[in-house]
């Protein structure tokens, strides 16, 4: 039976001593070597390597290069430095940057081996850490969807059945609610799926600009159009396009969109040529349609066109239970972003997380987890890191499509503060703001013009 020894990289310049430890550890240890860090990085690159036991010093280059690129990789390996007893202080600085442990040469081969088992006892539990998380994915989430909720189980296995047919699919639900993964995934989990994915935000553009982006134009079309460009659906050829904010487009271009679905082709803007197109269509509101159609603003024909499937994406106030998996995804993700290792949150701040009614959805957790993650001096978020509005405000919102509406001002209160705490995140700055929140530079605008924000002062906000 074949053993599997743990993989042992060693980085050392001076060939004698490399050579020495090469032939000290073969008998228990897959050991690689290198003399130099760009060699070392390479390996680091191609094999899974366990530890890494590297001098400090290799000629000119320093081993902190290489605890730089360990940091990088999905699973890295524990980093153990070897330092001259006059630089232990280094060693110590190389332990604050994350190395596991260091050893002063002349190299005492005895404490070595004793370090290097005990770095392996570690990185073993790590690794079946990093697994069960994995397994704890695959049960609780599906394609980047996290969830344990009944609600959300009912949703996964919709998109499941959804995703082998070639039915056109309405999603609905408030803003931050996950209506784009949701998208993804049916793409993903299709036949389609070795086939582009092409994402318009319908309410970022202007009617004539939206035309153009889904169907694409000819040269000399109208003012500006210097040259002949593909649209969208020509672009998502024998793949998915998935329109986002549907509800936000006019009745002429809904009128274009209901031929395309109904004939599978599409002209170009200036063109009279019919191009033959197969694209399978999502599409997604946070608004609510069919009042829309009684209003006269939404044809009930492409209504009942896009609406063969719809499935809804529940508010997080509603699948509370899942605000813990949520939790721990969007740590581990900001945590490795910002290179930071956070342990988690303390019960205070785990209490203020559950009670909150989140009126921003995963969307809202997502971004007050970055901002615990930016603002944490330690290994714990305490309250003091969260966002002011989340240890503030305790909003009782109700869905704005589904039902009458009787905390409508409580709901715009909720939104005016969300947007008013990612523009002081992001320093006034609009269309980073506008990527935190998960919409268009161009709803933000609308936004901030109906809650009467253009004028205000964002980095004092």
């Amino acid at each position: 039976m074949d053993i599997d020894y743990p993989k042992l990289l060693i980085v050392e310049d001076e060939k004698r001593t490399r050579s020495g430890l090469v032939m000290a550890l073969a008998e228990d240890y897959e050991v690689y070597e290198a003399s130099d860090v760009l060699t070392a990085i390479n390996i680091l690159e191609n094999e899974p390597i366990d530890i890494v036991l590297a001098d400090i010093r290799l000629g000119k280059e320093s081993g902190f290069d290489i605890l730089t690129k360990v940091k990088e990789l999905p699973v890295p390996p524990l980093c153990i430095f070897m330092t001259a007893y006059g630089s232990v202080e280094n060693a110590v600085e190389a332990i604050k940057k994350g190395a596991y442990d260091y050893i002063t040469k002349p190299v005492d081969l005895e404490k070595l081996e004793i370090v290097l088992k005990r770095a392996y006892r570690s990185r073993k539990v790590e690794v079946e850490n990093l697994q069960l998380k994995r397994q704890l994915n695959l049960k609780y989430g599906l394609e980047k969807m996290i969830g344990s909720s009944q609600v959300m189980k009912e949703v996964f296995e919709k998109i499941k059945q959804v995703a082998l047919s070639k039915a056109t699919v309405l999603i609905e639900g408030e803003s931050g609610t996950g209506k784009e993964l949701a998208a993804h995934a049916i793409h993903q989990l299709s036949p389609r799926r070795n086939f582009p994915f092409v994402v318009v935000h319908c309410a970022a553009l202007s009617p004539q600009l939206l035309e153009s982006e889904l169907f694409g134009h000819e040269k000399g079309a109208f003012t500006g159009a210097i040259e002949r460009r593909i649209g969208r659906f020509e672009e998502a050829c024998r793949g998915t396009i998935f329109l986002d904010e549907i509800g936000e487009i006019d009745l002429p271009t809904q009128v274009k969109l209901l031929r395309v679905l109904g004939e599978k082709s599409i002209q170009r803007v200036g063109s009279n040529k019919i191009i033959p197109v197969d694209v399978r269509v999502i599409a997604a509101t946070n608004r609510n349609l069919e009042k829309m159609v009684e209003e006269g603003k939404f044809r009930e024909d492409l209504f009942f066109r896009l609406n063969v499937v719809r499935i809804t994406m529940p508010p997080l106030r509603e699948r509370k239970e899942d605000i813990p998996l949520l939790i721990q995804a969007f740590l581990e993700e900001f945590a490795l972003e910002n290179g930071k290792k956070i342990d988690g949150l303390s019960p205070e701040a785990q209490k203020i997380l559950l009670e909150y009614d989140w009126p921003g959805n995963v969307r809202e957790l997502r971004m007050a987890i970055e901002h615990g993650v930016v603002l944490c001096q330690g290994k714990k978020i305490y309250p003091k890191d969260l966002p002011e509005r989340v240890r503030a405000l305790k909003a009782t919102t109700t869905s704005s499509f589904s039902t009458e509406n009787t905390d409508c001002f409580n709901l715009k209160e909720a939104e005016k503060r969300l947007i008013l705490d990612a523009l002081k995140f992001c320093h006034g700055k609009k269309t980073l703001a506008a990527k935190k929140l998960g919409i268009s530079r161009k709803t933000l605008q609308r936004k901030m013009k109906q809650f009467q924000l253009l004028d205000i002062d964002c980095h004092n906000a």
